[in-house]
């Protein structure tokens, strides 16, 4: 693992492979390693930069762990996107992370070259229930209680890698820091900077939509559809699954975003000025 400096301190990150860069950045709770059943074939035609978040993985949690915040991942990722110096990457966040990849769609869109949220935060229409649940998730003792039940319940299928999550996830419930972390990640999605609906026409990057039909979270025929209207140029697709496809079906997965990634390379070549001086 290596580190970069951010507003909050040293940031772990993941790398492999080399080209054009893709930033992998999980939900919360979450690491790199929720992107292990993708991230050896992206890394064969892609320099993968992995992301852990503060407070999860080798991220030191910021300071106070309850100061955490999805806007505040979005401004480390930031930091972290200055800080390697990356050519216009292409963002692969994962609720929280689509969040801050859309965040940063806006606020810095020489930064990047595409986007691929997935199960995306930053799009929901708060019902009562709704902002109900994020108050009562975004409490401590709740998180703590129901942590390992919560994440059985999103993740749909259990491949061996979505067991090591839930069990990791479990681990982490006898963490303060984690704890305080992750609930205060679910007390932010209330705030209205969280809301990125009426300012996500600024996008400008390519953007491919894929939602877990069976996500109970972050639902795609809600959130889904919000982001889709925010993003009327962008695709949407649905795979069988619940809040992290990459995880519960990979395969589907990279099947479902190859043909994106192979429109930007042929994008790129089709913008290249042919030479049509003479010889000399």
């Amino acid at each position: 693992m290596l580190t970069i400096e951010t507003r909050i301190g040293p940031v772990a990150y993941e790398e492999k492979g080399t080209g054009t860069p893709i930033v992998l950045l999980s939900a919360n709770p979450g690491d790199h390693r929720h992107f292990d059943a993708i991230v050896s074939t992206l890394a064969r035609s892609y320099r993968t930069i992995a992301v852990d978040w503060p407070g999860y993985g080798e991220s030191a949690p910021p300071q106070p762990p309850n100061s955490a915040s999805a806007m505040l991942f979005a401004d480390v990722l930031e930091d972290v996107v200055a800080g390697l110096k990356l050519d216009p990457a292409i963002f692969l966040g994962n609720s929280v992370g689509g969040y801050a990849s859309a965040r940063l769609a806006i606020r810095h869109p020489e930064r990047v070259r595409a986007l691929i949220l997935v199960d995306s935060g930053g799009f929901t229409s708060h019902s009562f229930a709704g902002w109900l649940f994020c108050q009562i998730k975004g409490t401590e003792f709740i998180t703590r209680l129901f942590a390992t039940q919560f994440a059985r319940t999103y993740l749909k299928h259990r491949t061996p890698l979505v067991e090591q999550i839930i069990a990791r996830i479990d681990e982490g419930r006898a963490l303060h820091s984690r704890v305080a972390v992750d609930a205060a990640v679910w007390r932010s999605f209330l705030h209205p900077d969280h809301d990125l609906r009426s300012s996500a026409s600024q996008i400008a990057a390519p953007t491919l939509l894929i939602y877990g039909r069976y996500d109970p979270v972050i639902r795609f025929d809600a959130d889904g559809r919000n982001a889709q209207a925010a993003l009327p140029d962008a695709q949407l697709i649905v795979l069988e699954t619940g809040h992290e496809p990459f995880a519960e079906d990979p395969e589907s997965f990279l099947q479902a975003i190859n043909p994106f990634l192979l429109s930007l390379s042929e994008d790129r070549i089709s913008h290249v000025p042919s030479n049509t001086s003479a010889p000399h």
